[in-house]
């Protein structure tokens, strides 16, 4: 049993996966960009605040914080054969009949995409409103981050689902 769960474990995956949110937040929070020049704005970032901090410790961290995701909640969320492992210890017979039966079923980038979608708007979205709001943040910036996370949770699900 421990083969078949390790044969849905795709360390590459898993590693590009990881870094889908900093490659995305390079491009999505650059003050060049639309998205990045709003997100300045509503968060009153300077370029003196952004060089007065540790970057090497977020880019460690955050990096950090992508694989944990990817590897708890994402991975578990867009590769359904992950169900099967519930089953080991009640009836095993039936986890290795549903991997083996159902061993590639569902295993696409569009499906892993619309599960990251859902992630996106039942997960992320409350979190990201919920503190916004008591926070006195505006829409527009609770708006942008749900949308880089929701863009980043999919194109992690994508890969993470279809790169057996």
């Amino acid at each position: 049993m421990m083969e078949t769960f390790m044969e849905l474990m795709n360390w590459p995956a898993y590693v590009v996966a990881t870094l889908v949110p900093i490659i995305i937040g390079f491009i999505w929070y650059n003050p060049k960009t639309p998205m990045g020049a709003i997100w300045v704005k509503e968060t009153g970032m300077t370029h003196e605040k952004m060089k007065s901090s540790t970057m090497g410790l977020i880019f460690a961290l955050s990096i950090l914080f992508s694989f944990l995701m990817n590897f708890f909640i994402i991975s578990h969320e867009v590769i359904h054969q992950f169900g099967a492992f519930s089953l080991v210890n009640k009836n095993p017979a039936e986890a290795i009949r549903l991997l083996t039966e159902y061993k590639d079923a569902y295993r696409t980038f569009p499906h892993g995409m619309l599960h990251g979608a859902f992630l996106g708007l039942f997960f992320v979205l409350p979190l990201f409103a919920t503190n916004g709001m008591f926070e006195r943040r505006s829409w527009k910036l609770i708006w942008i981050n749900v949308a880089y996370w929701t863009i980043s949770i999919m194109i992690m699900g994508g890969i993470l689902c279809a790169w057996q």
